[in-house]
């Protein structure tokens, strides 16, 4: 969650309890301005500071570390992803020649542009995957 994110559910929690600003920094012990700020999405509260809000907001402060690595995505399924589709041939054809370059580097550029999307989708990139990104670089061309 950033700041923002922060600053609007603390909003919408103590709006939603119809509190006033001032009411809850006196529960939490916290000045107005400085709720006032998170609430905006500035400043960087401590925990301490996000329990007490959270306390005087009738919530509960849940923290949580996540493992944020990419699992890697093996570059042989994106690359047979790619040389199972006759489309994907025809535009890597097209787009070497409009690039004046060969296929080759056409389709690495392919498969990075595939690996970089794959934290973004939910599963490992598909065919429709591949052909809206194809259908992107038609058009952009």
């Amino acid at each position: 969650m950033d700041e923002l994110e922060l600053g609007s559910a603390l909003r919408a929690r103590r709006k939603a309890a119809d509190r006033t600003i001032a009411s809850v920094a006196v529960d939490a012990g916290l000045s107005v301005p400085y709720i006032a700020n998170l609430e905006n999405g500035r400043g960087n509260p401590t925990l301490a500071a996000l329990d007490r809000l959270s306390t005087a907001l009738g919530a509960t402060l849940t923290v949580s570390l996540n493992d944020t690595s990419i699992p890697a995505t093996s570059n042989d399924a994106i690359a047979a992803l790619l040389d199972a589709s006759p489309r994907a041939t025809q535009v890597i054809r097209h787009l070497a020649a409009t690039h004046a370059t060969t296929r080759p580097p056409v389709r690495a550029h392919l498969i990075a542009t595939l690996e970089a999307m794959t934290p973004l989708l939910p599963t490992t990139p598909t065919e429709p995957d591949l052909h809206r990104l194809l259908d992107l670089l038609l058009l952009a061309n």
